[in-house]
């Protein structure tokens, strides 16, 4: 089946069609620019953005795809979770097409789409355990098979991409953080600054395979205040220190989880998947333990409409659709 989809879910517009399982394009649209001077993303403007670009970006896929509306034959999107506004722009843009020229019409959580993206090129059989991190999720997933997910922690408070953000933020280094930090990182000495590993003691109910960064956060922030970064070096042994610190953390965890339900099979995917320290670590603890670990090339680690695609040519091999009163869920759950 020939697929159109669409995802909104942030900050990057994205349209990109899928022919038979295999990707004809993906195209992508940056709001870097738009949100770099408040730190962070602003999500009115984002949702503005978003419906600027979502017609251009639609016709640019389509164009690269060398296909046009007529040959599509089935439309998805991003339904959540992820900023409403944003999510409204491509849910109903998406809707409006479908309901057009009756197509069927699939809704997508972002998060299985995530789950799904190595996927695009890589052979990956379940039972698997996916670690999904990026700016507004760190979780850890038991992939069974399709559409069979089970959520084995997941952050109490930040998501490792936020903690870059915020970090790089307080060390004056400009946004997005989580590029700006790995890259300065490869300069400085990773051992250089002690910063705090949270331990998380174990409540009633609760994972033991839960995250927490806020405290690494408020530690560097602390380190700042007190001894203000007065060299490059200064700034990159911090930056290293403080990747190093997320990426232990990530895979410790990850690890521990893949122990503890008997799996041999990692996959990390998200927007922080793209960090090279996270990359070079985890294949290197996965060799050393016997793990087979899988992550997305670049193109498919941010967010990106070939996921979504993927994920929505597999319910419709099984037949599954949406009704058009399918709503946007800014915090819908896996």
């Amino acid at each position: 089946m020939r697929i159109l989809a669409i995802e909104t879910s942030c900050d990057d517009t994205s349209a990109a069609v899928l022919d038979d399982g295999r990707v004809r394009s993906n195209v992508v649209a940056s709001q870097d620019e738009i949100h770099r001077k408040f730190g962070g993303v602003v999500p009115e403007l984002a949702s503005r953005s978003h419906m600027r670009r979502i017609l251009p970006i639609i016709d640019t896929a389509l164009e690269r795809a060398e296909v046009v509306l007529d040959d599509i034959e089935a439309i998805a999107a991003t339904c959540g979770p992820g900023l409403v506004g944003s999510l409204l722009v491509g849910l109903t843009t998406a809707k409006a097409i479908a309901y057009a020229r009756q197509l069927p019409f699939v809704g997508v959580n972002h998060l299985e789409g995530h789950l799904l993206s190595v996927r695009l090129e890589e052979r990956v059989d379940f039972p698997y355990v996916a670690l999904l991190v990026s700016g507004g999720h760190t979780s850890l997933y038991y992939a069974d098979d399709l559409g069979r997910y089970r959520l084995l922690g997941a952050t109490r408070d930040d998501a490792a991409g936020e903690a870059f953000d915020k970090v790089a933020k307080v060390m004056g280094l400009g946004f997005p953080g989580g590029r700006v930090i790995d890259e300065l990182a490869r300069q400085g000495d990773a051992t250089a600054v002690r910063l705090p590993r949270t331990r998380l003691k174990p409540q009633p109910g609760s994972s033991p395979f839960e995250f927490s960064f806020s405290g690494l956060k408020t530690a560097v922030w602390q380190l700042v205040r007190d001894r203000p970064l007065a060299s490059d070096a200064a700034r990159a042994d911090l930056a290293a220190s403080f990747q190093e610190t997320v990426v232990n953390t990530l895979l410790d965890t990850s690890f521990a989880a893949l122990k503890h339900v008997g799996c041999r099979q990692l996959v990390i995917a998200g927007g922080v998947s793209a960090n090279t320290r996270l990359r070079e670590r985890a294949h290197k603890v996965g060799a050393d333990a016997g793990v087979d670990v899988f992550i997305p090339p670049l193109r498919y680690c941010t967010d990106n409409a070939a996921m979504i695609a993927l994920a929505a040519n597999y319910r419709l091999e099984r037949g599954e659709s949406d009704a058009w009163t399918l709503n946007a869920a800014a915090d819908l759950e896996l």
